[in-house]
């Protein structure tokens, strides 16, 4: 298996994981804490889930390997803004306040590296 497969897998699971167990089953309810800062109260535990539900989408999206260069745009712009309001909004919520900003920043250049490096790589098998 190449480095840019193994790196899709860890990408995908990274939004599985937060849709599926921070999300949709609510097991940090730090999320829908977030969610209801942001967006209000009464449609926080909504919201959160079909957040989650997005977020496995993701997942599952970039493991079909369709269109893999606008999956990642898709990720970087939807990674930035996330974090740039939360950032702004709610930083007392985040798990490392301020600094979650640098974690997505390095997430972004993962992406980055990955799709639009690794993918067109000679070695790499798409």
């Amino acid at each position: 298996m190449t480095i840019y497969k193994l790196l899709n897998y860890f990408i995908a699971t990274v939004w599985f994981a937060n849709g599926l167990f921070c999300k949709v089953l609510n097991m940090v309810p730090r999320h829908q804490e977030i969610v209801a800062r942001i967006l209000g109260r009464d449609f926080a535990p909504l919201l959160t889930k079909a957040i989650g539900f997005s977020e496995i989408a993701m997942a599952v999206w970039i493991v079909s390997g369709i269109y893999p260069r606008i999956n990642a745009i898709a990720q970087i712009v939807i990674i930035a803004t996330m974090n740039v309001l939360e950032f702004i909004l709610v930083p007392d919520l985040l798990l490392w306040g301020r600094f979650n900003l640098l974690f997505a920043f390095l997430f972004i250049l993962l992406i980055w590296y990955n799709d639009f490096y690794l993918r067109h790589k000679p070695f790499q098998q798409p």
